[in-house]
């Protein structure tokens, strides 16, 4: 394995401007270092970040942009240095690349909040000064640090949403201890994240609750989703019938919605935990103060974290539910995303339309 291969040329797909428009474009990854994984992309998992980015919604795009942060794939190359991975292995890369290594939170393994700012997977400032580019391509040279072991037993294109929309509700679910069996959930909103949060409350042995402004989503949640209980939240009296009655709620919806009632909705000392990002939040204080609840926020896990659920989901036979779609389909895709229109995330598959 040589330490330093030289670059070849990497196909991907980039946006050019804020229309987001994205189209077959060639660049060039750096060498594999020491401490280098090259990774075959095999699938990537299209996320709302890849939106947000390619149309520049929050002003600080670097075009061209090649998205996608929920990567799996197969090793091709390995640095000198590494131990962890050997060519032919099963892999995932997630929403970052890089950190510090070096502050309290790089040493928990909690490298996402790395003191010094976590270099993202994509539209991101590398160490060496080069724009991340992301999954949306053939494949990626990572720091073996923020790459994960897929079991073989594992399907690549399942595991590839686990990465962003998988971990962004395992590791809160975890870190707030929400895997005590015969304790209630709720999960707000059933997207990419809001069924996999209903997927683990289930594995972990809760009884869960979906929360959703369409009553069209109630099969999917009762009969494939396993949850026990549907409620169309603005049935205000289906609503008033649960106060105090949930342990934990997970706040997956990322339209403007009130948070009173699901406030109303925890036990004495419940936790909301928001994963989803509105414009703002409103809600009453007292709801917090005479009842003890905690209302907090989390993004995507460390590195401990990603692992673990990776494992997870394998030993428990946890899959996203994923409409598999060719890349020349990125752009349909990313429309049907915008309206809603996917059950439950749309995986790219790189490797056979990427050509």
């Amino acid at each position: 394995m040589s330490s330093a291969s030289s670059n070849e040329d990497c196909l991907g797909w980039a946006a050019r401007d804020a229309s987001g428009v994205l189209s077959p474009y060639k660049f060039t990854r750096r060498a594999v270092g020491r401490d280098d994984v090259s990774i075959k992309i095999t699938h990537c998992g299209i996320c709302y970040a890849d939106v947000v980015w390619t149309r520049n919604k929050h002003g600080d795009s670097k075009y061209p942009v090649v998205p996608g942060h929920e990567i799996a794939g197969i090793v091709k190359e390995v640095g000198t240095n590494v131990h962890r991975f050997k060519v032919g292995d099963h892999v995932g890369v997630g929403t970052y690349v890089n950190s510090c290594r070096d502050c309290e939170f790089c040493n928990k393994k909690l490298e996402v909040h790395c003191a010094k700012g976590a270099v993202y997977t994509f539209n991101g400032i590398d160490m060496d000064g080069t724009i991340t580019k992301g999954g949306y391509s053939d494949y990626i040279v990572v720091h073996e640090r923020y790459c994960y072991t897929i079991p073989d037993s594992y399907p690549l294109a399942s595991a590839a949403p686990l990465l962003c929309a998988g971990i962004t509700v395992y590791a809160p679910m975890m870190r707030h201890k929400m895997n005590q069996v015969g304790k209630s959930l709720g999960v707000i909103g059933l997207g990419g994240l809001g069924h996999m949060a209903v997927k683990f409350g289930k594995a972990f042995g809760l009884n869960v609750t979906v929360f959703s402004t369409s009553i069209s989503k109630k099969e999917e949640a009762l009969s494939l989703l396993g949850a026990d209980k549907f409620v169309v939240s603005s049935d205000q009296k289906e609503m008033e019938a649960l106060v105090k009655s949930l342990d934990f709620i997970i706040d997956t919806a990322s339209g403007e919605h009130p948070l009173d009632p699901y406030i109303s909705i925890l036990k004495t000392t419940g936790i909301l935990v928001v994963v989803c990002a509105p414009s703002e939040l409103k809600f009453n204080p007292l709801g917090l103060l005479l009842e003890m609840r905690t209302i907090t926020g989390s993004g995507v896990g460390g590195t401990k974290d990603i692992q673990e659920m990776l494992n997870f989901c394998a030993a428990h036979k946890i899959y996203p539910q994923i409409e598999v779609v060719p890349i020349q389909y990125a752009n349909e895709a990313l429309e049907r995303l915008l309206k809603k229109d996917v059950k439950y995330r749309f995986v790219i598959d790189i490797e056979n339309s990427l050509k």
